[in-house]
């Protein structure tokens, strides 16, 4: 399996029945959940703490350090899932939606090769 190939539908069920066979819903509180991504965004920035662009950009090139990195990815997204789970929002129209606004809020013609955060 591969992103060419799976859905965000069959990886959300993957969360939700990994959660629903250890009886976790329980803990699953949309504020818990939230609180666990956290947790997991800062062990996933773990891995880059300290590397200037150059090193970051160079990970792919040992495969050990890849693994983790992959492994904290798919935590963030995991309970990025399980929050989409528990609150029912449909991720693929969440992404959509926010794109558009972030196309308004940032014209390719304009902020093309730049970065500028409006006040």
């Amino acid at each position: 399996m591969s992103d060419a190939t799976t859905t965000v539908e069959e990886l959300r069920q993957i969360i939700r029945q990994f959660v629903e066979e250890r009886d976790w819903r329980q803990f699953h509180a949309p504020k818990n959940v939230s609180m666990a991504l956290a947790v997991e965004a800062a062990e996933l920035m773990e891995h880059f703490q300290w590397l200037d662009v150059d090193a970051s950009r160079k990970l792919p090139e040992d495969a050990e350090k890849l693994a983790a990195i992959g492994e904290e990815l798919a935590d963030v997204i995991g309970y990025s899932f399980a929050l989409a789970n528990e609150l029912g929002i449909d991720v693929s129209d969440a992404i959509r939606n926010k794109m558009v606004k972030n196309r308004l809020k940032y014209p390719a013609e304009e902020f093309r090769g730049r970065y500028r955060r409006d006040g």
